[in-house]
């Protein structure tokens, strides 16, 4: 039997969040070896702050409700612009993954009855959002660790910390693994796979203070672009219309607020003027984040956020890590007084493009998760991203599945042609080690993000944009010319590239984009256009950025 024959997969994941562990969970059950790849621990990742909780239609779901209508839900919010396919199996798919979280250990909120209860969400016509309190991703995280662990014990997955992605192993459009910056040996190393997913997050990095961890800073995605992965409908940027302002960041006041009939409100002449309610009815505070952030943002009023009538007792019953996040980030008993409130940038529908089957227009190479672009189309449901987190992981598996293993002679090609680049990517490492300037690579990071906080914000316009892609184009023209101050981290210098290729992509696909649709409002046109019912794509070509609308399909359906 030929060598090759005899070995089993090897799968390299990057990303150690609630898609990542998921995916590696999967492919060890399916008798696949995972090399599980992160920067951090698993209880770092951004998942462990989802808070509000994971849709699914299930046997016991509210009257009238049908996975039919989760359908329709999600492809509404989305602006019709999610593939039909792809979130017809999301949909169909989600009451299987919540009871395979049950099975490996995630315990749900349920009623008197032992049934999961569920909470509404925006942009919903049912409750169809199964919680764990108000800390359903650290539940789910914690099941997913005490899960791998166990197949680490099998010898089926080896989780590797404090390794950050430095670049792909892709050759004549085929991926053959990755290379990372180990911060033990404060060197590159290579690691080779049949198969590579991307589970990396978001890009909160390129606005800075948002709801979610500036860890998930979009370098991977950046990079990937510029070794010729497609990127996806960067444009539509979903803003939280709840978030407390605090001195680090932006806290998340979960939509489960709003789901036990949380209202928004500002005030006039001494009186509460409940702005949603008036404008859309019963159910305005449940609008969808985009319409509800837009509205906030029109009003040009502070904006208060209601639950006192709940009750103390009730209010640490159904959402206690939403009072005890208020009180000790603020001072504010939630059971007494409004919580002031704002949108921040929360959420990005786009990302790394990637087929029904989580692989992207490079051969072996997945993704999966918020940095893939697939499910959510111009915006996402509240509850739909921790579902698409644990439904895409299972997608990819099962087609990495039946993927054909990789010649191992192709690595040893593969290896010695990056080898060059390894070392050139050592000695510059080495280059900014030696260097004695005092110039901080996040100086750079802080600029930009101040940029597109002002640029690409709630509302866009031609003039800022291309304000903000100047800007982006300097920045990009001496990132690579400044030596960083030698005590930062070494990724914080290698990564800028990435990130500001990325930065630029994202505003030049806000700019093609000559419409308002779903999360993405231009003041200059205010109106939807049926010329631009189609995703986004943006490549990066022999130094080209090259946007299009991608009408034929050629990714999901």
């Amino acid at each position: 039997m030929d060598k090759n024959e005899m070995r089993q997969k090897h799968i390299l994941i990057v990303g150690s969040g609630i898609a990542g562990l998921s995916c590696a969970i999967e492919c060890a059950e399916r008798g696949m070896e995972v090399t599980l790849v992160s920067p951090f621990p698993s209880e770092r990742a951004q998942s462990v702050l989802a808070a509000g909780g994971i849709n699914a239609v299930l046997d016991s779901h509210e009257e009238g409700d049908s996975i039919e209508s989760h359908i329709e839900d999600t492809l509404k919010g989305g602006c019709n612009i999610a593939g039909k396919e792809s979130v017809r199996g999301l949909c169909a798919g989600a009451p299987e993954r919540i009871k395979w979280l049950e099975k490996i250990g995630t315990v749900f909120t349920t009623d008197d009855n032992g049934t999961i209860m569920r909470r509404a969400f925006g942009g919903q016509s049912h409750k169809r959002t199964c919680y764990c309190g108000a800390s359903t991703g650290k539940q789910i995280v914690t099941s997913l660790v005490m899960e791998a662990r166990r197949y680490e014990g099998l010898g089926l997955i080896k989780r590797r910390f404090w390794m950050d992605f430095y670049e792909a192993l892709i050759m004549d459009g085929v991926c053959y693994g990755a290379v990372f910056y180990n911060e033990a040996t404060a060197d590159l190393e290579m690691i080779a796979a049949d198969s590579v997913v991307i589970a990396t997050g978001g890009q909160n990095a390129l606005f800075g203070k948002t709801t979610g961890s500036t860890l998930c800073d979009g370098y991977a995605a950046g990079r990937l672009f510029m070794q010729g992965v497609e990127l996806k409908n960067l444009e539509f940027i979903q803003y939280h219309p709840t978030t407390l302002e605090t001195a680090q960041k932006r806290m998340l006041i979960s939509e489960a607020v709003r789901g036990e009939g949380g209202r928004l409100y500002y005030e006039e002449d001494g009186k509460r003027i409940y702005f949603m309610e008036e404008k859309f009815g019963e159910r305005g505070n449940l609008m969808p984040r985009d319409i509800v952030s837009k509205t906030m943002e029109s009003t040009g009023k502070d904006i208060f956020l209601d639950i006192t009538f709940l009750g103390k007792k009730e209010i640490l019953k159904r959402i206690p890590e939403v009072y005890e996040l208020c009180l000790k980030y603020s001072g504010i008993d939630i059971s007494k007084q409004s919580i002031p409130v704002s949108p921040s940038v929360h959420f990005f529908m786009g990302g790394i493009a990637v087929k029904n089957n989580h692989e992207t227009n490079m051969k072996n190479l997945y993704a999966i998760g918020e940095c893939a672009s697939i499910y959510h189309g111009a915006n996402r449901l509240g509850g739909n991203s921790l579902l698409a987190a644990v439904y895409g992981a299972k997608v990819a598996a099962c087609s990495i599945e039946k993927s054909a293993l990789t010649d191992e002679t192709m690595y040893q090609e593969v290896e010695a042609i990056f080898q060059k680049d390894i070392d050139a990517g050592r000695a510059k490492l080495n280059e900014g080690r030696q260097s004695q300037s005092v110039f901080p690579a996040v100086y750079i990071r802080d600029m930009l993000a101040e940029n597109m906080r002002k640029d690409l914000g709630i509302v866009r316009d031609e003039e800022k944009l291309k304000k903000g892609l100047d800007d982006v184009t300097y920045y990009l023209s001496v990132a690579d010319k400044i030596k960083y101050d030698k005590s930062e981290m070494p990724f914080l210098s290698f990564s800028l590239t990435g990130i500001l290729n990325l930065a630029k992509a994202t505003l030049l696909s806000a700019m093609f984009r000559k419409e308002s649709r779903g999360a993405h409002v231009r003041s200059d046109y205010p109106d939807t256009n049926d010329l631009y019912a189609y995703p986004s794509i943006v490549c990066f070509e022999n130094g080209e950025f090259i946007v299009r609308l991608d009408k034929e399909g050629e990714y999901e359906r």
